[in-house]
């Protein structure tokens, strides 16, 4: 997808409404490999900053099953995904923020996710992963809100319910 400086800005803010980021492996290798401090040996644009710091210092939990440990301000969560995120729900706080494409699919299997944002890219791609592909059951959403970006993306937030 194209990124630009709108959309890390738009970014920053969703996870600035988050007490930590719940990542699969996937999505957390890749964000470590792009903004972890050390890691980044390509050079980013300067507007990306600002999304670096913010990820950088967010407490993160990793869902994964292939790996033997995490680092970089992670935990890594085991066993059964339903009590372990239900644990973190239930702690006090803002809440958490998820990204990827098979957490969250595994997550609305659960019930467990309270608010979706899609960001839809004015590109055709033709290729990639489908978000919720084999989903058990509709989930119908209700439209909580919408913005539109100068580059033509718009996000769009819903809530579980009619």
């Amino acid at each position: 997808m194209p990124a630009d400086e709108e959309l890390h800005r738009h970014a920053v803010e969703n996870l600035d409404r988050a007490d930590a980021l719940l990542l699969g492996r996937v999505t957390y290798e890749m964000m470590e490999a792009a903004f972890r401090p050390q890691a980044g040996t390509e050079a980013r644009p300067d507007w990306t900053e600002p999304f670096a710091r913010t990820i950088d210092a967010a407490k993160k939990y990793v869902v994964s099953s292939s790996l033997d440990r995490v680092d970089w301000n992670a935990e890594l969560l085991r066993g059964d995904l339903a009590s372990a995120v239900r644990a973190l729900k239930q702690q006090p706080g803002k809440g958490l923020f998820t990204g990827g494409v098979k957490l969250p699919l595994a997550l609305a299997e659960l019930g467990l996710i309270d608010e979706y944002e899609f960001v839809v890219h004015p590109r055709l791609a033709g290729h990639g992963p489908t978000l919720f592909a084999g989903l058990s059951k509709h989930v119908d959403l209700r439209l909580t809100s919408r913005l539109e970006f100068g580059s033509g993306a718009v996000a769009m937030r819903y809530e579980p319910g009619p």
